[in-house]
């Protein structure tokens, strides 16, 4: 799955999307791409409470660098702004949104023609092909 998208999940039953980004016990991280789905890595974090401290922040979207998007229920202004520096697209959902209905839609929207986060993050996965140039001067381009 060289060119699989990294997602995360905000759950505690590794089945739905039932956290607040900020207090979330627990990271679901799967690797996704048109036809398939892996989980990777869980990451557990014990109890937080919503209450504004910002450094329990930084461990999460640490956690999460390389991840193209983190799926939550809620999320704080703070944090939205911290994952869209790092690249991540924070996207909320319903509580209790099912992972596997969440990966299907992720998988049908690369499919049927990514919105503009689906293709940035796709773009930044695909290697850069070192005989781009001479397969572009070798098909007539000039400077």
């Amino acid at each position: 799955m060289d060119t699989a998208l990294k997602v995360a999940f905000a759950t505690t039953d590794m089945e739905t999307v039932n956290q607040h980004f900020g207090s979330a016990k627990s990271f679901a991280l799967y690797a996704v791409d048109m036809d398939n789905s892996e989980l990777l890595e869980v990451a557990q974090f014990g109890e937080l409470s919503q209450d504004g401290n910002e450094d329990k922040l930084s461990v999460k979207i640490e956690l999460l660098s390389g991840c193209a998007a983190v799926y939550c229920q809620a999320i704080g202004g703070s944090a939205i702004n911290q994952l869209v520096l790092k690249n991540i697209q924070p996207v909320k959902v319903h509580d209790g949104s099912k992972i596997k209905d969440l990966i299907t839609d992720l998988q049908n929207e690369i499919k049927a023609g990514p919105s503009n986060w689906v293709a940035k993050a796709l773009s930044q996965n695909k290697e850069t092909d070192p005989d781009r140039f001479s397969k572009m001067a070798d098909e007539g381009w000039d400077e």
